[in-house]
């Protein structure tokens, strides 16, 4: 049988989003382990409506960690807006300056780091999670980024034969670094931070430019 879609509208909207909260919560403080029950009840809707929108715990916290993931992107005044960079006259500049707002939201989100030493452990607890988080893929688990690659190519801007590789490759230099040295308590100067930015911006580009 071919899965129900997922509610839609303003109101369904509102109830995911407060589903997605409430789970962070409970995830950060109880692990894995933590009912759906507590999980609607804490998110103020039914358990029936926590499946309708996810289907499944599995498919719940991958949502949670995948949300937290591009979290940097949204809501800041002083984040990077990627889905600008299509139209910027200089996208190298442009790349750059996104690069080094979204390296400062990294370091500064603590809540993310958090989520991430979950998955670290709650991936032994439950396999699940792990086959889970593969099918998911690269452009699921990093939305923002893959719609903002995906507009420069269409534009033609940039060549990207794999959208899914180019997600991980702009990741892999500009922000896994600033999680990784944060991850494991070494200090990442502003002046490293600069140049690996500067760098992996050139770099990617490099790659990708037509």
């Amino acid at each position: 049988m071919e899965p129900k879609p997922a509610p839609a509208g303003p109101r369904a909207a509102r109830k995911r989003q407060a589903v997605v909260r409430a789970a962070r919560d409970l995830f950060l403080r109880e692990g894995f382990g933590v009912g759906m029950d507590a999980i609607a009840a804490e998110a103020g809707v039914s358990k029936v409506t926590v499946y309708n929108h996810f289907g499944s715990k599995e498919a719940l916290f991958t949502a949670v960690v995948a949300g937290a993931l591009d979290e940097p992107l949204h809501g800041e005044a002083d984040g990077p807006d990627l889905s600008a960079l299509a139209d910027a006259e200089d996208l190298r500049s442009a790349l750059t300056e996104a690069g080094r707002a979204w390296a400062r939201a990294v370091r500064a989100d603590e809540e993310g780091r958090a989520l991430r030493t979950l998955v670290a452990t709650e991936l032994h607890r439950f396999p699940e999670l792990g086959r889970a988080w593969r099918a998911h893929g690269p452009a699921g688990h990093h939305p923002a980024v893959a719609d903002a690659l995906r507009a420069l190519a269409d534009r033609g801007r940039l060549a990207i034969p794999d959208l899914e590789v180019a997600v991980l490759q702009l990741y892999s230099l500009l922000v896994f670094p600033q999680m990784v040295f944060e991850q494991y308590g070494t200090e990442l100067t502003e002046e490293l931070s600069e140049r690996l930015v500067v760098d992996g911006v050139e770099m990617f580009l490099r790659r990708y430019t037509p």
